[in-house]
């Protein structure tokens, strides 16, 4: 019988782990020639939820944990359970339903028919604002133009299955600022995608917040790319060459003209713009440097505190 390990990263879910858990369960009663077992990675919760994983893993032995010494974080998450999971393939998942465990059994048939990766492409429901949808769709257009990297629209999701070998080769990357969607799409193999829509989260508060997408979004894009570098020093020709232009048009005609060269709100306001400028520039360049300081620093993606297997 082939395993599959399931990767569940779980951030204050105690209200969400047994019924997951139960859900895939269910899907593998129907799945004969299938064994299963689930890490979960306690990613820094601050409730009940190493309680309840401690629970279920003495009532069920499929259910193993992972328990961070504290939150470093969706990705490392994931990652912690793609390093420590022992299956032929690895499906990773959130931990809140939103992503269905009723689609595992075409994601392993996908698997089966020679796929390395089967990704997921998000949907959301007609009760799923337009925004929404927009805002999304906008998100994935925008990374995959300022990044090397093509993500399908709507297939960042974390919802995937990765065949064993495809996941030795995820171990053995050293990234520091973990972008695993990007990672995943860099790494080639042979891949495809299954639609699905996205359930409502059963229970708790999603923790990604506007910053964290922002940040979350930047790493992607500084990930894989140094487009924004070159999209720096083009801004920086285009309003270099244009204050040459117009400011020496200026001073040629206020010479003919013999007008008074005059106006310290004009003189203030592209002061103001250059050096806004300039901070932006120098921001984009300090994103790199700082991705170059962690990343020779060496240091570990995750801290295990404790785990049962």
């Amino acid at each position: 019988m082939k395993k599959i390990s399931i990767v569940i990263p779980a951030h204050n879910e105690e209200g969400n782990v047994a019924l997951v858990h139960q859900k895939i369960k269910e899907v593998f009663d129907g799945l004969e020639h299938y064994r299963f077992e689930i890490i979960f990675v306690n990613d820094g919760s601050r409730d009940n939820t190493q309680q309840k994983l401690e629970e279920l893993s003495e009532q069920f032995e499929e259910v193993k944990f992972i328990e961070f010494s504290r939150n470093f974080g969706h990705q490392p998450a994931v990652k912690a359970g793609m390093d420590n999971a022992s299956g032929n393939a690895v499906i990773s998942m959130d931990g809140d339903l939103q992503h269905p465990p009723e689609l595992i059994p075409e994601m392993i048939k996908k698997w089966e028919e020679g796929y390395d990766i089967v990704f997921t492409i998000r949907k959301y429901p007609k009760e799923i604002s337009v925004f929404k949808r927009k805002t999304s769709d906008f998100f994935y257009k925008i990374l995959s133009g300022l990044s090397d990297v093509d993500l399908t629209k709507g297939g960042g999701s974390d919802f995937r299955l990765m065949d064993a070998g495809a996941v030795e080769v995820m171990r053995n990357l050293n990234e520091d600022d973990l972008f695993l969607r990007g990672l995943t799409s860099w790494m080639g193999f042979k891949q495809t995608g299954i639609s699905f829509i996205a359930n409502e989260r059963l229970s708790g508060k999603s923790s990604y917040n506007l910053k964290k997408m922002v940040t979350f979004a930047f790493t992607g894009i500084t990930a894989f790319s140094v487009k924004p570098l070159y999209i720096a020093a083009y801004l920086g020709f285009l309003f270099s060459g244009l204050s040459v232009i117009g400011y020496a048009t200026y001073v040629i005609h206020s010479f003919i003209a013999r007008t008074e060269i005059s106006g310290w709100a004009s003189l203030i306001m592209t002061i103001v713009f250059f050096g806004g400028l300039q901070l932006i520039i120098l921001g984009i360049i300090g994103m790199y440097l700082g991705k170059i300081f962690k990343q020779v620093k060496h240091r570990p993606n995750y801290i295990i505190k404790n785990k049962n297997f």
